[in-house]
Formats: C-alpha cells, sequence, structure tokens
C-alpha cells in the first residue's frame, strides 16, 4: 500500500501539475533533457578529436626520431586547439540557454541543426591533420564554427521574436531590444573571427592558426582589455538602460551542473576509446591462430599481453583522474572563471589519454623507442593532473564562496584534498625525471607507477593520517624558548599546537 502524502507534497504535486498544464497550453516544454542531450554529444565531439593523432602511422622500421616527433607534436597542437574551440562552442551554448528558459518543437529543431554541424567538426579536423600543408581543411573547419554561430543566432532570434521562451529576467525586462543585440554580439564574436580566419587560410593559412586561437582566449582577452581600459581612463558608469545585471559573457562562471556533465562526458568517452582500440588491434586472425599458434587461441591471446597491460593501466588512470574530479567537485560550491578554465585545460589533456595508451602499448613492438613513448605518456598524465591540482589552487584563493568548509584551510579534509590531487602529479613527475636517470628500465618505471598509483590511492587516508600525526610528533618534539614578559603556556595562541 502507497503512504498517504503530507500537505507538503500535495502542495509540489500541484504546483508541478499547474506548470506541465502552463507548459501544454503555451506549446512549451522544459530543456533539461535537451541540455543533456548536448552536453552528452558535445562531450563526445571534443573528445574524439584526440583519434587522429592516435592513428598517427608509425612504421616498426622507423624511429621515434625528431621528425616523427615533430609531427606528433604538431597534432598535438592542433588537437588541443581544436578541443578549447569546441570547449568554447559548449560554453556559448550553455549561456544561452541560461537566457532560454523554455523551448517549443522549432527550437528544439534548431539545436539538433546546431548539433549536427558540431558532429562534422572531427571530419574537418582529420582533414587538417592529414593535409597539413593544405588549407582546405581549416577552411572547412572554420565554416563549421561559422555555421554553428549562425544557428545560435538564429536560436537568440526566434526566441526573443517569442517571449515566453525567455527566462524570467528577461522576459519581464522592459529593455530586451538591448539584450538581444547584447547577446548576438557576444554569440557572433567568435563566429566572425572565424569568418577572417578562413579568408586567410586561401592565401596565408598560418595566420589562420593565430586567428582561431584567439577565438579560444577571445573572452578573456575582452576581459583584460576592459581592465586596462578602466585603469587608463578610469571606470565610466554604465547607462541606466544597459543590459547588466544579466549577461552571457562568455567569462562569467558556468554553471556548476553542467560544467560536472560535460567533464563526466569526457572522461567516459576517454575510457570507452580505450577498449575501442582493443577491440580493433587485439583480436587474433583466425589464419594467424592456425599457423603460428597452431590452433590455440590461449596462445594467441597471450602475444597480446603488454597491450592488454597498457590498458589496465590506462584505465586505472582515466578511473582514478575521475574519481579525483569528482571529489574535489563534491566540496565545490561555485565554480569561478578561473576554475573554469583550469578544468577545460585538464579535460584537453584527458582527452589525449588514449595517446598515452597507444604509446605505452607500443612498448612490445618498439622497444628501442620505449624512452620516448614513456617520457611522452608520463607528460600527457601530469598535465591532466596538475591542472587539476591548480583548479583547487584557485578555488582557495576564494575559499569562502567557492569552496565547503571541510576543504578549506585548517579544514578535516583539507590535507587529504591536498594528497588526493597532488598524488598523480608527484608520481608521474617521479616516473619522468627518474627515466632520465635510469633510462635503460624506463618500462618498468612506468610500469610500476601504474601499478603503486592505485593503491596509493586506497591507503591514502592512512597514509595522510600517519605523515599528520609524524608532522605533529616533531613540532611537539621541538625546543621552547619562551621570550620574556611571555604569559603561562596555557595564555599562548590557540593556532599553535600545545607543548609535550
Amino acid at each position: 500500500m502507497s503512504r498517504p502524502w503530507t500537505q507538503e507534497q500535495a502542495v509540489d504535486a500541484e504546483g508541478d501539475s499547474s506548470l506541465c498544464r502552463r507548459d501544454e497550453e503555451e506549446g512549451t516544454q522544459s530543456s533539461h533533457r535537451m541540455l543533456g542531450f548536448s552536453d552528452a554529444l558535445l562531450s563526445i565531439i571534443a573528445t574524439v578529436m584526440i583519434l587522429p593523432v592516435t592513428h598517427t602511422e608509425i612504421s616498426p622500421e622507423q624511429q621515434f626520431d625528431k621528425s616523427i616527433q615533430k609531427l606528433l607534436a604538431t597534432r598535438i597542437a592542433v588537437y588541443l586547439m581544436t578541443f578549447l574551440i569546441v570547449t568554447v562552442a559548449w560554453a556559448a551554448h550553455t549561456r544561452l540557454f541560461q537566457v532560454v528558459g523554455k523551448i517549443d518543437d522549432t527550437l528544439a529543431l534548431l539545436n539538433l541543426a546546431c548539433m549536427m554541424t558540431i558532429t562534422l567538426l572531427p571530419y574537418t579536423f582529420s582533414l587538417m591533420v592529414t593535409f597539413p600543408d593544405v588549407p582546405l581543411g581549416i577552411f572547412l573547419f572554420c565554416v563549421c564554427v561559422i555555421a554553428i554561430g549562425s544557428v545560435q543566432a538564429l536560436i537568440v532570434g526566434y526566441a526573443f521574436h517569442f517571449p515566453h521562451l525567455l527566462s524570467p529576467q528577461i522576459q519581464h525586462s522592459t529593455h530586451r531590444a538591448l539584450s538581444r543585440r547584447h547577446i548576438l554580439r557576444l554569440v557572433l564574436r567568435g563566429p566572425a573571427l572565424c569568418f577572417v580566419a578562413a579568408v586567410f587560410s586561401l592565401f596565408f593559412f598560418p595566420l589562420s592558426y593565430v586567428l582561431m586561437v584567439t577565438v579560444i582566449f577571445l573572452p578573456h582577452i575582452s576581459k583584460a582589455t576592459t581592465w586596462c581600459k578602466n585603469k587608463l581612463i578610469g571606470h565610466r558608469e554604465s547607462p541606466v538602460h544597459n543590459v547588466e545585471p544579466f549577461s552571457i559573457d562568455l567569462h562569467a562562471p558556468l554553471s556548476k551542473e553542467r560544467v560536472e556533465a560535460f567533464s563526466d562526458g569526457v572522461y567516459a568517452i576517454v575510457a570507452t576509446l580505450l577498449i575501442l582500440d582493443i577491440c580493433e588491434d587485439n583480436v587474433p586472425d583466425p589464419k594467424d591462430v592456425q599457423e603460428k599458434f597452431s590452433g590455440s587461441l590461449v596462445a594467441a591471446l597471450g602475444a597480446y599481453g603488454p597491450q592488454f597491460l597498457a590498458y589496465f593501466g590506462s584505465f586505472a588512470t582515466v578511473g582514478l583522474l575521475w574519481f579525483a574530479h569528482h571529489s574535489l567537485f563534491l566540496h565545490v560550491r561555485k565554480a569561478t572563471q578561473t576554475m573554469g578554465l583550469l578544468n577545460i585545460l585538464s579535460l584537453a589533456f584527458v582527452g589525449g589519454l588514449p595517446l598515452a595508451y597507444q604509446q605505452t602499448s607500443a612498448f612490445a613492438r618498439q622497444p628501442r623507442d620505449e624512452l620516448e613513448r614513456v617520457r611522452v605518456s608520463c607528460a600527457i598524465i601530469f598535465f591532466a593532473s596538475i591542472f587539476q591540482f591548480a583548479i583547487w589552487t584557485a578555488a582557495l584563493l576564494h575559499q569562502t564562496e567557492t569552496l565547503q568548509p571541510a576543504v578549506r584551510f585548517g579544514g578535516q579534509e583539507h590535507a587529504f584534498m591536498f594528497a588526493k590531487l597532488a598524488l598523480y602529479p608527484c608520481a608521474s613527475l617521479l616516473a619522468f625525471a627518474a627515466t632520465c636517470l635510469l633510462s635503460r628500465f624506463s618500462t618498468a618505471i612506468f610500469h610500476l607507477m601504474q601499478i603503486a598509483v592505485p593503491f596509493a590511492f586506497l591507503l591514502l587516508r592512512l597514509l595522510v593520517r600517519l605523515a599528520l600525526a609524524g608532522l605533529q610528533v616533531l613540532w611537539n618534539l621541538r625546543p621552547q624558548h619562551p621570550q620574556p614578559g611571555q604569559g603561562e603556556p596555557e595564555a599562548q595562541s590557540q593556532l599553535l599546537p600545545a607543548s609535550c
């Protein structure tokens, strides 16, 4: 039997039903599911950008020399640029649907058109990577970005044409026309730069890359320009009809919930890409099983042992980095602009972890290049984790606004959070340094790091408590030198621990 509803539950149910009836009468619906779909798709598109880099053809006869390193470094740099441009599109989408409160069928279809255009970005990126000296790839990439901005501008125009789709703050504003112009300017300034980049790609495409990098940092450049202008000519009072206090300025803090959803999508797709490589490259050919292994499938699978070891180590790295990210944002109240930028940079290197898996799985096939491959893998893991640590450091600068009390300075979880976020940066940096000193054992050092870090995570709380207890003992054993006129030990500052 179902329990009878309380008065509060009945009131909530009545309110929800009235909202549903009102939406049905207006032909509108909630945008929550559509936003979840959009976040998932954008995180997938941003992550699969790494595939052309991981599929860089290096034959067993080739050495990991300067030319191969230059090729790989160029492709990684282009990947990072395109990943960050996708995150700019995601941020604009997030801001846009802070203005648009509800959707109807037409708005949902426009959003699908925007998503379809975004799905073409990995293909144009593949052209950029495969044909770096041909400007068509970058031209098509810029055209896709322009199309994305155009569809977003159509969404703005449609929503303002039917004000009941807008958020209440904009809907009841007396300056909706000014708000619309302000929002369109913010949505279209990135695509406008890409239009200029597309033009330059036809006769001087290196400048196109510079303009595309400018798109990534445009919100921060705008903010820095405003700050310098205020310092030089003084702060001018805003007119009464200004569209502040509500805007979708791309450098404002993002919704914590959508940041978490996008981040979870990136981690999930990266973990999935690892097993796709296993399924594609490590299934024995039936003819080889019969000829080389006398029909024994077990023996044939045993030949792929190093690849499976690399997979388990890479999956553990992705999972533990997600765990550290989850633990951090569990204690985050609000994500500031700096935290959002650092999170995107961390996710960009997390997206590069399939490349780290490709490098480590090649140890058995190309043992002479294992030192360089270990260093590439350690560098990717280091940057993915150090930007996570930087997120927490940035949050501590405004800890009363951004963090829960438990992880602030002096909080009961502060030392544990510090250790959890510092573990992978320290381990990867230590492994990198060890390979410089003991290059003959580079593979063993890397695998040791992959095995040791998960166990360190399991024992981390115990290790932190032991370390804090040891520091407390050393602090209490220090010699005491009371100053003249100093009171009794009980009168000492409570911030210092009592002496033994």
